[in-house]
Parts: C-alpha cells; structure tokens; sequence
C-alpha cells in the first residue's frame, strides 16, 4: 500500500463519482482537504469485517471486491468495486463498523474521505443526501436480488448468471481478461471451487465459453441468459 500526493483536486478531477457533483465549489474544496489517496497491491485489504469506519473509499483505478466474511473462513462476495464507486457501508449512523470486508483483486487506487465530512454534506446538502438515500436503496434491492438467486437457482444458473454479470458490468467487453480467481467465483457464487470448475467446463463443453488461461469469451451470451433466467 502506498500513498500518492494529491496531482488533482476534487473539483478537477475526471475520476470522482458524479454524486460529488451536486456540491458546491465550497463543500468540493472542504472534500479535497479531508482526503487522501492509497494505492493497494492485488491481495491487499482496504477495509476489514468489525474494524472502525471512518471513511469511505472512492475506486479512481483498479477493481476490488466486496465480501462478507462468514463462518469456517468462507466468504460470501457481495459485489465488485470498480473506478468511479463511492463504498460506504451501513455501519454509519449505527455503530460505525464495517459489515463487510474490502479488498484489492488488482493493483487499485482509492480517495479515502472521513465519515464525518460525509455526514456533515448530508446534514447541510439535502440533494446530496438524497441522491446518497437512492444509491443506498439501490445496493438493497440488489443485494435482495442476488439472495433470491443464490437460494432458489441451481449451480448452472449461478454461473452463467455470474459470467453476465462479469461481461456487462465489470469488464464490459468480450473477450475480456478475468482478473478475479475461481475461488472469487466460488465466494461471488456461494458454490465450491471444485463445482465451479465442473461448471465452467460443461460450459466449454457445450460451446458457451471459451477459456485461455485468463481471457474469457461469451460464445452464446443468449443461451446463458436463459440458463440464468431458469435456474
């Protein structure tokens, strides 16, 4: 982990989430002031599961994951963090823990900016903590979503569900290099390594992917779509 010195400041900056747009020139420059930039190594945590929260971590490089740490050291992937997302978490206002871990799947810079200044734009900026309520609502139902699957879909829905949202949301292009492990795959999926390398290969098998090492292609992104759909 390394620390960079400020080359931008907030309002200049190309990699700030756009909620910080809604800020004025007065409550961007007391940001700027109040944060500070990290760059994690692969591997690295940049939040731990029950440590203090005292400031959220804005992506401006790189891909990290969210996961909950469960029992017998098996984790649970929430999401995946990628430049320009703001990650909070629902211990503010409650009892300021993080309930999540986060960590870096590749080399990934972050602003860190206190929770207190976070909670002072949203007692003073009611669009600000508007738009911060609907992000938050957002993760829920998403969240509440990804539960459903993992409960009520088999092993094969799972998968294809997870390599969609691979294609479309983090990497957005195909073919594309994963840069996340099978065991990611295993946690974002609630399945063993082993079941997830049994997947993917029936997958191969049936013309779907096409695996090279690290670099994927969606053979037949319609017909995982309805894998995913059916379960």
């Amino acid at each position: 982990m390394s620390t960079k010195d400020h080359l931008h400041n907030c309002k200049n900056c190309k990699k700030r989430n756009n909620i910080f747009a809604l800020l004025n020139d007065e409550e961007l420059e007391h940001v700027d002031k109040n944060r500070y930039e990290l760059t994690f190594n692969k591997g690295e945590i940049i939040f731990k599961q029950g440590s203090p929260l005292t400031h959220v971590a804005c992506i401006t490089e790189g891909l990290a994951k969210l996961y909950i740490e469960g029992l017998n050291k098996r984790n649970l992937i929430l999401s995946f963090a990628k430049p320009v997302q703001m990650i909070g978490g629902p211990g503010m206002f409650v009892d300021y823990r993080h309930h999540f871990s986060v960590a870096a799947v590749e080399e990934t810079t972050a602003c860190l900016v206190d929770t207190k200044i976070i909670e002072e734009l949203i007692e003073h900026n009611p669009v600000f903590a508007c738009d911060l309520l609907k992000r938050t609502n957002q993760i829920s139902i998403a969240n509440f979503k990804k539960f459903i699957n993992l409960t009520q879909k088999q092993m094969h829905g799972r998968i294809a569900d997870a390599f969609i949202f691979l294609l479309d949301e983090i990497y957005g292009r195909n073919p594309f290099i994963i840069t996340i492990s099978r065991q990611d795959i295993a946690d974002l999926t609630a399945m063993s390594k082993e079941n997830v390398i049994r997947v993917i290969k029936v997958f191969r098998d049936q013309g779907l992917l096409r695996v090279d090492g690290n670099v994927i292609e969606i053979l037949n992104k319609k017909e995982l779509v309805r894998i995913g759909e059916t379960g």
